[in-house]
């Protein structure tokens, strides 16, 4: 069975656009800069499910079985590849949220992220490129000189070229502040750049002409830590000779095959500074945003593709009944049928939120008010990290639970669920892991910045409880759940080891103001399912926070019984 997205999950996304809070607002602010009317948004979303159709989906299992492979210093990507990354730059694709006075279609974040699920849904290994590309046209939009944007915006815009963003070293990962690499002047304006990166998505391949590194580096003098850092653009070839990068090795991976991971020394290679000396790791937040969001695109692409496979396998696969009478299809027995709904709705009210926050990113962007614009930009910043965790461990859980479904044959490669298990493990690492995510929440959405994003959130949730509706009193309880909760672990000292806990609880309440939302639409056509995945996940949305409020208010002594747990050396 192939990775098709089926037309009721395209009227789906269509549908839960349409209910993103903020999407009207959005609409208004954009204005004539950017057609991005309900007709504008439908055409575009047809286009990327034709593409991924007669594109992605066939050459998905290819990736997958086929991999990449080193060859002389290069890396070859698998058979069809650079065809359907060739259909995808002439389409226009890369620059569907680009500028369109640099050749881009100027649609918003949310029509990315809606675009990204049905292209990711064909092939999600595939899709790691184009974000690598999109994140580094982001840097140099905010941070390059004139010359470096000219020269480079318009090819990374059109496809024609690509860039990786290349942070990890060993031992600086999650702790950027460690980075080793260096870069010293060259005397000719440009500078030297020699260290080692790893886990560098796509980091080499033969898909476009020119690849741009985006990596932090420390200059001669610089201050430790990450206020020593500094951005710079590192080009795979200078005036048509390879420059001094070395790919050390292509890493085998669980999954993601289709995906090139490599290992990069860089030895003395030319650079460009990006920005200001000093100040690269403050200016990678013009990134951080998107890229955040488009791993929770990931995790909701997984989400949403196994619990369609696991549905259509259990209208099929016959087992059990009357012993006396044909046996029956599996989605009939109870056991199985909440299995489904967990899955269906888990996924509805986790595309609810990544909508959510991608609208809330758009307008902390776009607003003209500066008071409006600080308030979107407060949720999008509570809502992003709650989105790029839930939605990951929401790609892994549910593909894991079609599994259960499908039995023996989920466990075979005859189904794509066994894939999509392999695939999304890494989502909860990427961008941060969960409990990096959790700290950030805790430390800067509630002390640094005083709680201003769960205010803001808050508001925005209880107007639409205040709205009504079946789960409102219980979405009601959770909201204040969440807000006891963030409250006592701000003043509280020694509260790391409750962080991610409370960030499950926000997610709990994100999903539950989406629910609410999708269980008060119209129950016709596509709205008919939306609306019962929202209802389904209301039902035991405050048990499932009665379960995680106690864990939090556990405390930091539950940690005392883990040095008991650990080995004798």
């Amino acid at each position: 069975m192939s990775n098709l997205i089926p037309p009721a999950d395209v009227d789906a996304i269509k549908a839960q656009i349409e209910a993103a809070p903020g999407m009207a607002r959005l609409r208004e602010v954009l204005g004539a800069e950017a057609d991005a009317s309900p007709e504008t948004l439908r055409a575009v979303l047809d286009e990327a499910s034709k593409f991924s159709a007669a594109w992605l989906a066939p050459l998905n299992p290819v990736m997958d079985r086929k991999g990449c492979r080193l060859e002389g210093g290069r890396v070859r990507t698998a058979p069809g590849h650079a065809e359907a990354w060739n259909a995808y730059v002439e389409a226009g694709w890369p620059g569907i949220d680009q500028p369109p006075g640099l050749g881009g279609a100027g649609l918003p974040l949310v029509a990315l992220a809606a675009c990204t699920e049905i292209f990711d849904r064909g092939s999600v290994a595939f899709g790691m490129a184009p974000t690598g590309l999109r994140a580094a046209a982001r840097l140099i939009a905010a941070h390059a000189d004139e010359a470096i944007k000219a020269d480079w915006l318009p090819r990374l815009i059109s496809g024609e070229w690509v860039a990786t963003i290349c942070i990890s070293e060993a031992d600086a990962g999650s702790d950027a502040g460690r980075i080793r690499t260096l870069a010293e002047p060259d005397g000719r304006g440009g500078w030297r750049i020699t260290g080692e990166k790893m886990w560098i998505s796509y980091g080499d391949h033969d898909l476009a002409p020119r690849i741009g590194h985006c990596l932090l580096a420390r200059t001669p003098g610089a201050a430790p830590g990450g206020a020593g850092l500094s951005l710079f653009l590192v080009p795979d070839h200078m005036d048509g000779e390879r420059n001094a990068i070395v790919i050390r090795r292509l890493e085998e991976k669980l999954g993601l095959h289709g995906s090139p991971t490599c290992a990069m020394g860089f030895e003395g290679a030319t650079g460009f500074l990006i920005g200001v000396e000093g100040r690269g790791l403050a200016q990678l937040f013009a990134m951080i945003a998107p890229m955040r969001l488009m791993v929770a695109v990931q995790g909701l692409t997984i989400a949403a593709g196994a619990a369609d496979v696991a549905l259509r396998y259990a209208e099929e696969r016959r087992q059990g009944g009357a012993p006396d009478s044909p046996p029956v299809p599996i989605v009939e027995h109870p056991d199985v049928q909440r299995m489904l709904a967990n899955m269906a709705s888990r996924a509805e009210v986790v595309r609810g939120l990544v909508l959510a926050a991608a609208v809330q990113a758009d307008l902390a962007r776009l607003e003209p008010d500066p008071q409006a614009r600080a308030e979107a930009a407060a949720v999008a910043g509570w809502l992003l990290p709650i989105a790029k965790t839930y939605a990951s461990e929401t790609g892994f859980e549910v593909a894991s639970e079609a599994i259960q479904v499908l039995g023996g044959a989920g466990y075979v490669n005859d189904w794509p669920v066994e894939q999509s298990l392999r695939d999304s493990r890494v989502f909860a690492i990427f961008e941060g892991t969960s409990g990096v995510q959790a700290l950030d929440l805790l430390h800067r959405r509630l002390r640094r910045e005083e709680g201003r994003g769960l205010k803001a959130f808050l508001r925005l949730a209880r107007a639409d409880v205040h709205v009504g509706g079946d789960g409102a009193p219980g979405l009601a309880a959770v909201l204040d759940m969440l807000e006891r909760s963030a409250m006592d672990l701000a003043r509280a000292p020694d509260s790391d080891g409750s962080a991610y806990a409370l960030l499950q609880l926000g997610a709990l309440a994100a999903t539950g103001w989406a629910a609410l939302r999708l269980s008060r639409l119209e129950p016709r056509g596509v709205g008919a399912r939306l609306q019962a995945a929202g209802r389904w996940w209301l039902t035991d949305l405050t048990a499932k926070a009665d379960r995680l409020q106690a864990e939090i208010a556990l405390g930091p002594a539950r940690l005392e019984l883990f040095q008991a747990l650990r080995r004798a050396p």
